[in-house]
């Protein structure tokens, strides 16, 4: 069976698990912790994508990231793969650190939010790794030290979250702790992390109701809400896609973008695909970049392909024209004829 597409939007909340290759470590010692920390940080910080919790295992890693100005797959991809090249030449090593395909759940913000960081920043103490809640408080490398200002990670985005238990750091962090140690009996919660339906309806209890009550709702295995929120993210990713099709129907292809974008910026066709770092061409590509991901669904392997450019230099250029086309009010299309 073929895999679902990933579902994202500006502002989405996802909950990310990467494990490594057959369960095999992706972190040997702290070295290579702090090596990932400073690349996840480094792209938060260059995306623009805040991050609420997060978890380093041996052999896995937790993430709840909100989409910023950058597609998660993009965020994802930059992180796994710079770490997996620095973790094989650093430990001698060749072939797959993660599995296939990392897991994305996007999820309802105001049901779950809280009960992701708690669950997320339970980890390192459901693992052993921690023995105790003063032991987890001080934890370097879980996203709960810095949420009890233990330790410092500036990408960490800690007010957001803090605000909900109190409007005084020393108030809002007791009542985070008291709700972090209620959670301490709940063991591994599999609605969270898994389970289609089951995920989707809030656990087995839900489902059950929904059977005895004759209930219909609607699941789907990369997202956690109630039925209405699947519902409507189901909707929004449908239209996206359907839109994306239209224009590739419509024969918006990659040579139509360019004379678009050069008749956006009244230049040759010719000046959009120029190499070099003059303004004009920096603004060109960037808006190609932005309009070609964004807006035709093609990937950033491609357009890298196409100009002849590195992939991390894509991301940046669609980060860019995103706010070049904001800033000057551009569109790639104002109507799609039905």
């Amino acid at each position: 069976m073929p895999r679902k597409a990933r579902i994202d939007a500006p502002g989405a909340l996802h909950h990310i698990i990467a494990r490594g290759i057959e369960k095999r470590k992706i972190f040997f010692d702290n070295a290579d912790r702090d090596n990932f920390l400073e690349r996840l940080g480094t792209i938060l910080t260059e995306t623009r994508t805040p991050c609420f919790a997060w978890t380093l295992i041996p052999n896995h890693l937790h993430l709840l990231l909100r989409t910023g100005s950058t597609p998660i797959a993009t965020v994802m991809r930059r992180l796994l793969t710079g770490y997996a090249v620095t973790f094989n030449r650093r430990h001698r090593r060749h072939g797959q650190l993660f599995q296939n395909r990392y897991k994305s759940i996007l999820c309802q913000e105001d049901l779950y939010l809280l009960e992701l960081v708690r669950y997320i920043h339970l980890n390192p103490l459901r693992a052993g790794i921690v023995k105790e809640a003063k032991e987890l408080d001080k934890y370097p490398f879980c996203g709960h030290s810095v949420l009890m200002g233990k330790n410092k990670r500036e990408w960490q985005d800690v007010d957001y979250i803090l605000k909900f238990y109190g409007s005084k750091y020393l108030t809002a962090r007791r009542r985070y702790r008291e709700y972090v140690k209620k959670g301490f009996a709940d063991g591994r919660r599999p609605e969270l992390v898994g389970g289609g339906l089951v995920r989707s309806a809030g656990g087995w209890s839900a489902v059950k109701a929904m059977r005895w009550g004759f209930e219909r709702m609607k699941g789907d295995e990369r997202i956690l809400g109630e039925g209405d929120f699947v519902e409507t993210v189901l909707r929004a990713a449908r239209e996206n896609l359907e839109r994306k099709s239209q224009l590739e129907a419509a024969g918006y292809s990659f040579d139509w973008l360019v004379g678009r974008v050069a008749r956006q910026l009244e230049i040759e066709p010719k000046d959009v695909l120029a190499p070099g770092k003059y303004a004009q061409s920096v603004v060109a590509r960037s808006l190609l970049c932005y309009w070609g991901a964004r807006e035709l669904g093609m990937t950033t392997v491609d357009l890298a392909r196409r100009l002849n450019l590195a992939q991390p230099t894509i991301s940046q250029a669609v980060m860019r024209g995103q706010k070049i086309a904001e800033d000057r009010g551009l569109c790639l299309i104002e109507k799609i004829d039905q």
